[in-house]
């Protein structure tokens, strides 16, 4: 298998657990206010990250892996449209696409600190390349 088909490999299993968990008609919940928004918040800035670091593995850019993480999380909510006992609500799509953005960021600060500086070999340290 090759390196850039495993590199998208996680974010495609991620993705697969959070369809399945939207596949069902009720979810467990804890009563705290928002606690719902933090959980789409936290499943969405994994599979952001995922995203982004499988981009960064193959020829794409990063900002693909983000777009890709916030359109998925839009076509979840559609998705939970149709499953008896869910319903869509664009709030919880601003958790996902919150997530996958926090997680993108952190990920380039990250990737811009380990990345060598202008005068080393190697050129320039790289953020959202396009």
């Amino acid at each position: 298998m090759s390196r850039r088909l495993r590199a998208w490999l996680p974010p495609v299993a991620w993705a697969a657990v959070i369809f399945s968990l939207s596949s069902r008609p009720r979810l467990p919940t804890v009563d705290v206010p928002s606690f719902d928004k933090v959980a789409h918040f936290g499943a969405y800035a994994l599979l952001g990250w995922l995203l982004v670091r499988a981009a960064e593995r193959t020829p794409l850019p990063l900002w693909v892996g983000a777009v890709l993480g916030v359109a998925y999380g839009a076509t979840d909510e559609i998705h939970q449209r149709f499953v008896p006992g869910r319903s869509p609500d664009v709030l919880d799509w601003f958790a996902d696409a919150a997530g996958v953005l926090a997680a993108t960021f952190i990920y380039t600060r990250l990737r811009a600190r380990r990345a060598p500086t202008a005068g080393e070999a190697g050129g320039r340290a790289p953020l959202l390349r396009a």
